[in-house]
């Protein structure tokens, strides 16, 4: 079968950080994917998981450990990868949209219907609520080595100032255009899909709208009487949802950029079936499919390992050393599950595809932000080690290159590179 490859740019992109417009494709030799998996964990450097019993597989994937399984494929991994500051939420968009688009912290955006609602007794969680991302604006500075948190998006634990440890790069403040990689696809002619576990699985996918957590069942929308003490666990966040946070993904004009691409794991539209129903033979692109082009799953909050979640009983706690290796194997069967079902899939069988593995950062300690990159494809050779250095920026450049796009705000930094020799 004939292989696509992609239709680039004549001329080289001279890049900078002062303007917030899409640039042209750069000029590249990485073939076209057709389906991309890209798995994101919580709050751990590299150092936390590579050569720890408590992961196994990812161990085994990754070529730590020797892998026993003849039939495991030992993913090519990135050694020198970092986040781009701290916490979670802003690394969230830099990976999908190249900008932390003026996003500090954790905070919850400002639905468009409605605006921020929690009816949790004495919650302050819709303080500093973000306006949806619709316009283009001035993104916050992050700075490599952080003395401060407000250096690095709000949070970093300082210490003695430990060396990048806030991102590799430092960031300056500059205008942003307000597009995700989702509008770039859709523009395109290529589809999206942000997999998010423990979604409402009781309320139907149009109360995506105001869902800042939820247990799976009950959200911060639910009635005052189910936050009894202990009621609500707070699995799925929307901060590791960065779609929700523009403004097209809410109003949802276009049914290609809405709610409708966010779905749980579960359900009739959710991973596991869109899995199942993928079609046999695929024709890349021309016709129905049920696994998207970019597939971006993000497990619940205890299987992606971030564990000492609020709310409810205490569980995957991380308050002793034993429960903090717990929680990592907890997440490592998580990612074993979704790998080996990925792999099962007639998507994975069909065309040029690869499965992206990382952290969003470390636990914002004052240590260097860096965390595993792993990628496994289905052609070609795996098992290959770069040291390059690498950022959630370089991922996001790298998402445009192989699915033919033009790169998107910090994406096109010079520092932004490539990641060509992993691919």
């Amino acid at each position: 079968m004939k292989r696509k490859y992609l239709t680039l740019a004549a001329a080289m992109l001279a890049a900078t950080t002062a303007q917030a417009t899409e640039a042209p494709i750069w000029p590249n030799r990485m073939i076209g994917l057709d389906h991309v998996f890209f798995i994101i964990m919580e709050n751990k450097t590299d150092v936390d998981i590579l050569n720890n019993a408590s992961a196994p597989f990812i161990n085994a994937w990754a070529g730590t450990v020797p892998n026993k399984s003849l039939s495991a494929v030992v993913a090519s991994r990135a050694t020198n990868y970092y986040g781009v500051g701290h916490p979670s939420a802003p690394n969230y968009l830099e990976i999908v949209g190249g900008s932390n688009f003026g996003l500090s912290n954790d905070y919850w955006p400002a639905w468009v219907n409605g605006g921020c609602v929690d009816n949790a007794p004495g919650s302050t969680g819709c303080v500093n609520a973000l306006t949806p991302i619709s316009v283009a604006g001035v993104d916050n500075t992050v700075v490599a080595t952080a003395t401060s948190s407000t250096q690095c998006n709000g949070q970093v634990k300082i210490t003695v100032s430990a060396t990048n440890n806030c991102a590799l790069y430092t960031y300056t403040s500059t205008s942003f255009t307000p597009k995700s990689i989702a509008d770039q696809l859709v523009a395109a002619g290529k589809t999206w899909k942000a997999y998010e576990a423990d979604l409402p699985m009781t309320e139907s996918v149009a109360t995506v709208d105001g869902i800042n957590y939820s247990d799976g069942f009950r959200s911060n929308l639910s009635p005052v009487a189910d936050f009894a003490p202990g009621s609500i666990q707070k699995l799925y966040a929307v901060k590791h949802n960065p779609f929700a946070y523009f403004r097209n993904i809410q109003t949802g004009t276009n049914p290609l950029l809405s709610y409708k691409q966010i779905q749980d794991f579960e359900g009739v539209e959710g991973l596991w079936a869109d899995l199942q129903k993928h079609p046999a033979f695929d024709n890349f692109g021309y016709g129905e499919h049920h696994v998207p082009n970019l597939s971006f799953i993000v497990p619940d909050q205890c299987g992606d390992m971030h564990g000492g979640i609020g709310g409810g009983t205490p569980i995957c706690s991380t308050a002793t050393t034993a429960e903090a290796q717990l929680l990592i194997t907890q997440g490592d069967e998580e990612v074993q599950k979704l790998v080996n079902g990925i792999k099962a899939s007639n998507a994975w069988k069909n065309g040029r595809n690869a499965i992206i593995f990382t952290f969003d950062e470390n636990d914002y300690g004052d240590v260097a932000n860096r965390v595993i990159f792993l990628v496994e494809t289905n052609y070609g050779k795996n098992g290959k080690v770069s040291n390059v250095a690498y950022d959630h920026y370089s991922l996001l450049r790298t998402l445009e290159a192989v699915f033919g796009l033009p790169c998107l705000n910090h994406a096109c930094d010079a520092t932004s590179k490539i990641m060509s020799d992993l691919f």
